[in-house]
């Protein structure tokens, strides 16, 4: 058999095998599709970073956010209370109407009493810290004149229960201060908050339904509309007020949802003008069309076998792909339309697969290297990416050979125009211009990466519609709410130890309420004591009260009681003081609010742990705060922001290690092809990473991991035009020329409309991709290789 129809023979079997491939990947991909077994997931903690070193920290983290997760809250207002109630009455009447979707928690008198009655029975042992230094410092008269004003005076203090069950107001001001945790208050058989303008009904809601499930948002964002609108037909005057992280989710995921359709949609026109205009024919539009569907597939079907989920984010990246798999095709088809047309495209393939190879591998290096970061969704975007690229690549090696002739080629006139355009490009050589031209760009690019700032905060990340930003803001006002990303985590080795270490950060922490610096805190020792001071409390109370010849004798004396109305009443309240636990308070309706606070017992260490938090803090205060628990055993200041930006400051300065190190190693894998010629295959796209940094620079841009990352892929797409210009003996070939411009206007036209998101970390990528790959273009041909230079 000649070796011509052995090579044919062969090709065929790959194209015939790659065909079950692809049938086997739209099959898996109805099902995915068809079946509803994927739902792009808009949980944007998704593609943070786990803290794995400390299992009981990131869970403290994920705790906190999975409280409010799953809740939302709404507040609807008026000038006058009446209109309030009925506005809030017509929202919650529409919600009443989708018990499967949400619950609203209702109020009322039966609520308030058995919410009370759990403490009632351990009244003896819970009092204020203020009452708790009074009973060490105040004598025995204060105590008695203070039990008569609660018996005879109207305005002796809140009551709660007969006076002969907390005479002493130990328990009123215990309840007092814990309404003091919040300014919600019971009334008319709601909850109430006011500012100074308006008064609001609260309405705290649970879903029913995942957060983050893009049919829970679709369900649940027009209900909650439906119910504004009904709360303002009732009373037009109200507001409303609504915050959520399903709001936060259904936002993303819409905005998402819409750049995928924008990204995709635009490169894919822009692709197909440009190969019109290229090749005035159907065909290779329809093969370059196919090559990146094929490799849409595959990214698709092996990311869900990997993760099980896909991040909307990822399919919004992944949109960008189409600008960068299509090059293989590209490459293809050029060369095809300028090689000799008796060498038939098996044989043209087979000269062309040096090239072709190492262009995937370049570009596969600069994708895995987003693998390298901690964060799972860029891992997630890296793995989606490459495996794109394998899948087009394979596409264009097994399927192009046998479907494209040179007759079924025809050469546009933007290849022509393309080709002319060359013979006026600059050409760098050994002379006093190329030299002054080399000296002028060091320049320029070394004054604008000296004015290049960083800036790792990922609180400017954040692209929230400014409406949801203002509504979240008013409610945390309102409301007196803690932040979930900073509070301290407590631990010990047994419960009884976490409650006393919760206890001596309550010490530190009062002052600084005193002083303004939080309004307040939340923490489970306030509502369930240390056993200790249960014990000492009780204690106290007998020795400064209750035992014989103390108070409680002296104010019997004062009221006229007897002997047995002492030993009855000090027996009555002494019943009241047995030790509440904290696993009992958890399980009462009353810890509801509070039980995200406790994390229990690790797997690991055997710790157990409790979050304490804040209420009030401002950002300027942050410093005082971390060093509040100083000195403190078992406190840890969690701060999630200055955490998260801290890692995104790290990556930044070691994934710019790894560009340096993956440049290294593309040269290692050019050289044994292109020997002394390799520095021309990388330095274009080096020096348009640089002037790409240097624009930056001059713009006021500060630099952050996703540009660094940008200059990753960049690496990546660049080496793939300096291959397909050296590629070519002569630079005056316009092949490699060609290849390059239709390549570079694809990734432009993908990575400009990526840099148009309203996704901040998305388009620093598209921005850092669109400018360097425009200077890739640009440069690539001035370290073009001259048929003079041919023997070199």
């Amino acid at each position: 058999m000649k070796p011509r129809a052995l090579g044919s023979n062969f090709a065929t079997i790959f194209a015939i095998i790659w065909a079950l491939v692809v049938a086997l990947l739209l099959a898996h991909n109805a099902y995915l599709w068809l079946g509803q077994r994927i739902a792009p997931d808009t949980d944007i903690l998704a593609l943070l970073p786990v803290q794995e070193r400390d299992p009981i920290l990131q869970k403290s983290f994920t705790q906190m956010v999975d409280a409010a997760q799953q809740r939302a809250v709404v507040l609807v207002g008026a000038k006058d209370w009446a209109d309030a109630k009925r506005a809030a009455d017509a929202y919650t009447a529409v919600l009443a109407s989708h018990p499967d979707l949400i619950e609203s928690i209702q109020v009322n008198d039966k609520t308030q009493a058995d919410w009370l009655s759990q403490f009632q029975q351990h009244s003896l042992i819970l009092m204020s810290a203020g009452q708790e230094a009074q009973l060490n410092s105040k004598p025995a008269q204060f105590w008695l004149d203070s039990a008569l004003s609660k018996l005879y005076s109207p305005f002796g203090g809140p009551k709660l229960g007969a006076w002969r069950d907390d005479p002493f107001g130990l328990f009123s001001g215990w309840m007092q201060e814990r309404a003091q945790e919040t300014p919600v208050r019971p009334r008319d058989g709601h909850l109430f908050v006011a500012n100074t303008e308006k008064q609001f009904v609260l309405l705290p809601l649970t879903l029913k339904v995942p957060a983050f499930s893009i049919a829970a948002q679709q369900a649940m964002l027009p209900l909650l509309a439906q119910a504004k609108a009904a709360a303002l037909q009732t009373a037009p005057a109200a507001e409303v007020i609504t915050a959520g992280v399903i709001l936060h989710a259904a936002a993303a995921g819409q905005q998402a949802s819409g750049e995928v359709s924008t990204i995709g949609v635009g490169s894919l026109l822009g692709i197909i003008v440009l190969m019109w205009f290229s090749f005035r024919s159907f065909k290779p539009i329809a093969l370059v069309m196919l090559s990146i569907a094929i490799g849409c597939l595959g990214a698709i079907s092996l990311c869900w076998l990997f993760f099980e989920r896909i991040h909307l984010l990822t399919l919004v990246f992944g949109a960008s792909l189409i600008g960068v798999a299509q090059d293989y095709g590209l490459y293809f088809l050029c060369n095809r339309l300028t090689a000799d047309p008796k060498l038939n495209s098996t044989q043209l393939l087979k000269s062309l697969m040096p090239g072709l190879l190492l262009t995937l591998l370049t570009t596969v290096i600069g994708y895995m290297g987003l693998a390298l970061t901690p964060f799972p969704g860029l891992r997630q975007m890296a793995l989606f990416s490459g495996l794109g690229l394998v899948f087009a690549w394979l596409t264009v090696v097994c399927w192009f050979p046998l479907l494209i002739t040179a007759e079924s080629l025809k050469s546009g006139a933007l290849l022509r125009v393309n080709g002319a355009v060359l013979r006026y490009w600059p050409l760098l050589r050994l002379n006093t211009a190329s030299g002054l031209g080399l000296a002028l760009f060091a320049l320029v690019v070394a004054f604008g990466c000296t004015r290049l700032g960083v800036n790792d905060d990922i609180r400017l990340l954040q692209n929230s519609p400014p409406q949801l930003i203002s509504d979240q803001l008013k409610l945390s006002k309102l409301l007196d709410a803690p932040t979930p990303v900073q509070f301290f985590l407590v631990r010990a080795n047994s419960v009884e130890g976490v409650l006393q270490r919760e206890e001596a950060l309550r010490r530190k922490l009062d002052p600084l309420i005193s002083q303004h610096t939080i309004s307040g805190y939340q923490a489970l020792s306030n509502w369930v004591p240390s056993a200790q001071t249960q014990a000492l409390r009780a204690q106290l109370i007998q020795e400064k009260l209750l035992n014989d010849g103390k108070v409680l004798s002296q104010l019997a004396t004062q009221i006229g009681e007897d002997a047995a109305w002492v030993a009855d009443t000090r027996t009555h309240l002494l019943a009241a003081g047995d030790v509440l636990t904290l696993e009992a308070f958890l399980q009462t309706p009353a810890s509801e609010p509070w039980r995200h606070l406790w994390l229990g017992q690790s797997q690991g260490k055997g710790e157990y742990a409790s979050i304490v938090a804040l209420r009030g803090l401002s950002y300027a205060d942050l410093p005082l705060l971390q060093h509040a628990g100083s000195g403190l055993d078992g406190v840890q200041w969690v701060d999630k922001v200055a955490e998260i930006s801290s890692v995104l400051g790290r990556y930044r300065a070691y994934m710019g290690w790894v560009v340096l190190a993956s440049y290294l190693l593309v040269y290692a894998l050019m050289f044994p092809r292109y020997r002394r010629h390799t520095w021309r295959v990388l330095l274009p796209t080096a020096l348009a990473s640089l002037a790409t940094l240097a624009i930056f620079g001059y713009a006021g841009q500060n630099l952050q991991l996703f540009h660094v990352l940008a200059l990753m892929l960049l690496l990546g797409v660049g080496v793939d035009y300096g291959i397909f210009m050296q590629e070519q003996p002569d630079r005056r070939d316009a092949t490699g020329w060609t290849t390059v411009g239709l390549s570079a206007a694809s990734t432009i036209l993908s990575f400009g409309l990526l840099g148009l998101s309203k996704t901040p970390a998305l388009q620093a990528f598209g921005l850092t991709m669109l400018i360097g790959t425009a200077l890739v273009w640009l440069i690539v041909p001035i370290f073009g290789k001259e048929k003079t230079h041919a023997k070199n």
